[in-house]
């Protein structure tokens, strides 16, 4: 064995300390798989005094200074934020050294900039923690299926909405109710604007789309919605036709119609980037993922339908997804060369979300009186919307319309709920959520 190689962490919260833990519990192993020793020079924090459990020698307030020190070979940074993660990360490059990061936010906001200095010093850049914590999902998508074509990739990557959605699946409870036991069990911040407003999973999806598309996508280029507005009506609504309700985030390829993507440019293919609650069939392998779970579905031409499932967040998972990447960053170390980076050769298009293709599911109370119907028909007729399917409940004065549609430019289908809050036949239009999945 040769001279150790030398971690600076860069945080020692949940996360941070969960890896310092697991590096000298794993010593042995971890030398073994690297071939040589992997040992913690420093640990940067804020405030040493906080950190007790950690030796008094290791602690530094001065984290630019310990990412630029010789005897530092590799950069753990787990503190989040953009900065100073950003000039820390770009100071270590600069440096020569290799970095391993959980920060999903920076990569979204700032991966391409961070991958081309990377690049250029020659190390690497690995972010696997970034996304859907423990499951081994960045480094498939970049490397196991760089043979292969992708087209789709949907996901749960935000345990926090995945368990409010699910107890009000289960139990009939609304937002607010279900928020609330989600933060006593520790599942959602007090602060939960990051999860419920669907930000945490829009920097997931720029993240994944950029690899899955080989496209610049920052989480900026993502259509975001949350969960605020889903109520145990659409709940209930969604387990009448045999779905549920997930916070989707939704990366794919699609091709642009005769009215152009972004830019009007005509036919050719752009990357649809997108987040919010829909409706999925019961049947369908996400639909089953509970509680604070995370999981992501991949469609590719040749390998077909994937799934990956697992702890999406928490220290242990998290660190778990970190320390395979600096075994991996290491063992490169070791034999002098750099693994794999991301490639953006295709530079396609983002599509904006109004010329996105979906589909809704829309409720409306009506007047129960004849002609009703033929009514809202004509008006989804009139922007080219296609309807699925039909059900109406309800008698004496009111009723309610319960409508399907088929695939059609979100633009097409927001200006035709639009005109049917302005039909005098049309009381309200109580419910309106999108549906992936259906055939």
């Amino acid at each position: 064995m040769s001279a150790p190689l030398r971690v600076a962490l860069l945080g020692c919260g949940t996360v941070g300390s969960a890896v310092l833990r697991l590096l000298d519990e794993q010593a042995g192993d971890i030398t073994a798989r690297v071939g040589r020793p992997v040992e913690v020079a420093g640990v940067a924090v804020r405030r040493p005094d906080r950190h007790p459990g950690v030796p008094a020698g290791l602690l530094t307030t001065d984290a630019h200074a310990l990412v630029t020190r010789d005897d530092v070979d590799l950069v753990v940074e787990v503190i989040g934020g953009i900065d100073p993660a950003r000039e820390l990360m770009l100071a270590a490059f600069a440096a020569g050294k290799s970095v391993v990061s959980a920060n999903k936010a920076l990569l979204a906001d700032d991966g391409v900039a961070l991958h081309a200095a990377a690049a250029e010093a020659g190390v690497d850049l690995y972010y696997e923690a970034a996304v859907a914590g423990a499951i081994p999902l960045l480094r498939p998508l970049r490397e196991s299926l760089a043979g292969d074509q992708l087209t789709r990739v949907v996901g749960i990557v935000n345990g926090t909405t995945n368990y409010i959605l699910s107890r009000m699946a289960e139990t009939g409870a609304g937002f607010a109710e279900a928020l609330a036991e989600a933060t006593e069990l520790g599942y959602a911040e007090a602060d939960p604007t990051a999860d419920v407003d669907g930000f945490d999973a829009a920097a997931k999806a720029a993240i994944l789309a950029s690899l899955a598309f080989h496209t610049p996508v920052t989480a900026a280029d993502v259509h975001r919605e949350g969960i605020a507005a889903v109520s145990a009506t659409d709940v209930a609504r969604a387990a009448e036709i045999g779905c549920t309700v997930k916070l989707l985030a939704i990366c794919e390829k699609v091709e642009r119609g005769g009215r152009g993507g972004e830019g009007g440019e005509g036919h050719g293919a752009s990357v649809a980037v997108r987040v919010h609650p829909a409706m999925i069939p019961t049947s369908h392998p996400l639909a089953s993922v509970g509680g604070a779970f995370n999981a992501v579905f991949v469609e590719a031409e040749a390998a077909g339908q994937l799934m990956f499932y697992g702890q999406g967040a928490g220290g242990e998972p998290t660190a778990s997804a970190v320390l395979g990447d600096l075994v991996a960053v290491a063992r490169n170390r070791v034999a002098g060369v750099a693994g794999p980076g991301t490639t953006a050769y295709a530079g396609l298009p983002v599509a904006p979300m109004a010329d996105t293709p979906t589909r809704y599911h829309v409720s409306l109370d009506v007047a129960d009186v004849p002609g009703v119907l033929a009514q809202v028909a004509q008006e989804f007729a009139a922007h080219d919307v296609s309807i699925s399917t039909v059900r109406q409940d309800g008698s004496g004065e009111a009723a309610t319309l319960v409508i399907v549609t088929h695939r059609a430019p979100d633009a097409a289908l927001s200006a035709t709920i639009s005109a049917l809050r302005g039909m005098p036949a049309v009381r309200a239009v109580t419910s309106v959520l999108r549906v992936e999945g259906l055939q």
